[in-house]
C-alpha cells in the first residue's frame, strides 16, 4: 500500500483491521456495525467455526463489505481443528506458548499444519467466493517458520484473484507502558525476517503493526488510540478488537469485556482517517 499524504485537517491515515470476524455473533455484529459506520478498513476471519459460512454471507450481503478489506484470520491455537488435525496431529489445537516452543524445536506435525491452514483458505474460498484480501494469524501465529513456508508455497494458489498482502511485525516505539512493550518484543522476535522472506516470496507486507494495549485494563483503549494517532506512521497496521459479550463469545475466549469497551470508543474515535479498499481488491487507500 502506498502511504497516503497527511489530511489537510492533520489526520494520518491508519489501516485499522479488526481481528476475529465468525469468532461469535456479538463480536460480528460490532464488526459490521463498525464496517457500516466507515469506521474500519477491514477484518480477519476465523474461518474454522460452524458458524463462518453464515457469517460470510451476512459480511457479504453488505454494500459496504466492498469497501473493506476481508482477509484470512490464520488459527493454529486453542480450538479443534477444522481439518481434523492440527499443529499436533488430532485433537484440540494447542496453547500458544506450546506451540511456539514446538515451531523452534522440531516438534510440528508439519503436513498436519499445512493440511490445516489449507482447509482454512478453502473454508474462505467457498464461503467469499474469492481468494482473502490479507492473511494475518490469530495471536500472530503467521510469523512462526511453519507458516512462513506455507505461505510461500501456496502464493502461486493464492495469486488466482491478486496476491493477499500480510500483516508485518510490531514496533515497540508505537506501543505505550513498559509492560506493553515487553509484550511488543517478544512479538517482535517471532516476526524477526518476516517482511524480508516473505517479501522475497513475492508478497506485499504492511506495517508497522500497532494496535498493543493492556487489555486487563480495557478503559486505557481510548488513550492509547489517541496516543497512537499521534505517533503511528502513515499507512501503520493497527489492530482491534470490537465486540459484543456473548454466551458462545464467553465459551471460546477471555478476551470479553475489552472488546465491548473498544467497540464503543471506536464508534466514536476519529483520531485518523480510516484506509478503505477499492471494491473488495483489497487495495488500500
Amino acid at each position: 500500500m502506498t502511504a497516503s499524504p497527511r489530511q489537510p485537517d492533520g489526520r494520518k491515515t491508519i489501516v485499522l483491521v479488526a481481528d476475529d470476524y465468525a469468532l461469535a455473533p456479538g463480536v460480528d455484529d460490532a464488526i459490521r456495525t463498525l464496517i457500516a459506520a466507515g469506521k474500519l478498513s477491514g477484518t480477519g476471519c476465523m474461518t474454522l467455526f460452524p458458524e463462518w459460512p453464515e457469517a460470510a454471507e451476512r459480511l457479504k450481503a453488505m454494500p459496504e463489505s466492498q469497501e473493506v478489506a476481508i482477509g484470512l484470520h490464520l488459527t493454529l491455537t486453542d480450538f479443534p481443528p477444522l481439518s481434523g488435525a492440527g499443529p499436533f496431529g488430532a485433537g484440540r489445537m494447542p496453547a500458544l506458548s506450546r506451540l511456539i516452543r514446538a515451531s523452534y524445536t522440531d516438534g510440528i506435525d508439519v503436513p498436519s499444519l499445512e493440511g490445516e491452514l489449507d482447509a482454512q483458505l478453502q473454508a474462505f474460498v467457498s464461503a467469499m467466493g474469492r481468494m482473502p484480501d490479507y492473511i494475518d494469524g490469530h495471536q500472530h501465529v503467521h510469523f512462526l517458520p511453519q507458516v512462513r513456508h506455507w505461505l510461500s508455497t501456496r502464493r502461486a494458489h493464492l495469486v488466482s484473484s491478486g496476491t493477499p498482502w500480510l500483516r508485518g511485525g510490531p514496533s515497540t516505539a508505537l506501543a505505550e507502558g513498559w509492560a506493553v512493550k515487553v509484550k511488543v518484543a517478544i512479538v517482535g522476535l517471532l516476526a524477526r525476517g518476516f517482511e524480508a522472506e516473505m517479501t522475497a516470496a513475492g508478497f506485499a507486507v504492511k506495517g508497522p503493526l500497532a494496535g498493543f494495549y493492556d487489555w486487563n485494563a480495557p478503559r486505557t483503549f481510548a488513550m492509547a488510540m489517541a496516543a497512537l494517532s499521534a505517533k503511528a506512521p502513515e499507512g501503520a497496521v493497527v489492530m482491534c478488537h470490537p465486540g459484543m459479550p456473548d454466551d458462545l463469545l464467553k465459551f471460546r475466549d477471555r478476551l470479553v469485556a475489552a472488546r465491548a469497551v473498544e467497540f464503543e470508543a471506536l464508534k466514536h474515535f476519529d483520531g485518523w482517517r480510516i484506509a478503505r479498499a477499492d471494491r473488495g481488491k483489497g487495495a488500500l487507500a
